[in-house]
């Protein structure tokens, strides 16, 4: 894969499960509509997929 991921978050942290949030948190994310961008990896994928209901993701070439 190649390429980066503009991950942010879009919802908040309170009562969600804690290895959900340590998963945010890994992936840099500290407030709601926070943006990072990440290298498009298979373990990036995998974060994102465990906290899909809580990002959005835009694919940059």
């Amino acid at each position: 894969m190649a390429g980066t991921l503009r991950i942010t978050l879009r919802k908040g942290l309170a009562g969600i499960r804690r290895k959900h949030r340590e998963t945010v948190r890994g992936l840099g994310l500290r407030r709601i509509n926070h943006t990072v961008e990440r290298e498009d990896t298979p373990q990036i994928r995998g974060m994102v997929r465990t906290v899909a209901h809580m990002v959005e993701v835009e694919e940059k070439s």
